[in-house]
């Protein structure tokens, strides 16, 4: 049997994993706080006909040997967590993260991290995610709030209706990793912790390393159409080229079958 065949069919089904990151990609174009992700790939094991360097029998050295790669395999899915744009949305419970850092929030027992800042208030008052996943710590607004203020580091204000009373005071905290490409992702905007990733490391806004927070501003996806679009091209004309090797490959062995002595 050809080699070629299994070759070319692990190049289709690398190439077939490219185009659905890139597929994932621009489908969350619009996602808040999205991240997109970048697909690895590396080579298989070759088989060797001759090693480099081995011994001649006139007592020289091979300076290069006969290696055939058996094809690829996908390595990894890693999420490029570049910056991504800003819109400003008027929204006073709209936050966004400038640098580095993520926020924390409690679903059921867990907790999980998102750079969406698209917050609003639960039936209690507290800061909570769309979903109803609170904000850590959680910050709870009384019923008489008009307004409030998030200062860049991370200080929230809650004002009454009397001359601008204050009438809370509250920290925002950031959280950061060792590795956040090593986070999972469950879905929702949402990060869950790994061995990977490492223990999280928690933080005041614009101190030790850690990105400021703006109000009425939201971070959208990192995603460029652009960049996709072009991956997808390459990743397809691949596709395409990997398939014409199988093809060719199966050809030569028909060719093979059809020999008559």
């Amino acid at each position: 049997m050809l080699r070629g065949l299994w070759t070319a069919a692990t190049g289709m089904i690398s190439q077939q994993l490219t185009i659905d990151v890139c597929a994932n990609n621009l489908s969350n174009v619009s996602t808040t706080g999205f991240k997109k992700s970048r697909s690895n790939f590396q080579d298989l094991m070759y088989q060797t006909a001759q090693t480099p360097g081995a011994t001649t029998s006139n007592g020289g050295t091979v300076p290069v040997g006969i290696q055939c790669g058996m094809g690829s395999r996908p390595s990894s899915t890693q999420k490029i967590y570049s910056q991504g744009d800003y819109e400003s949305t008027g929204n006073e419970l709209d936050f966004a993260i400038e640098g580095k850092g993520f926020f924390k929030v409690l679903r059921g027992d867990e907790e999980l991290y998102t750079r969406a800042g698209n917050f609003t208030l639960d039936s209690e008052g507290y800061i909570c995610t769309s979903s109803g996943d609170r904000l850590q710590p959680e910050i709870s607004l009384p019923e008489e709030t008009t307004s409030i203020s998030l200062q860049a580091d991370g200080t929230l204000t809650a004002f009454g209706d009397s001359g601008g009373e204050e009438l809370i005071t509250s920290d925002v905290l950031l959280y950061s990793f060792m590795n956040p490409a090593g986070l999972y992702s469950v879905g929702g905007n949402l990060l869950r912790v790994t061995e990977a990733s490492g223990e999280e490391i928690e933080g005041t806004p614009g101190s030790d390393g850690f990105g400021t927070v703006a109000n009425q501003m939201l971070e959208m996806s990192n995603v460029s159409v652009v960049e996709e679009m072009v991956a997808m091209i390459v990743g397809q004309r691949a596709y395409e080229a990997t398939s014409k090797a199988l093809q060719t490959a199966d050809s030569m062995l028909q060719m093979a079958n059809n020999v008559k002595r």
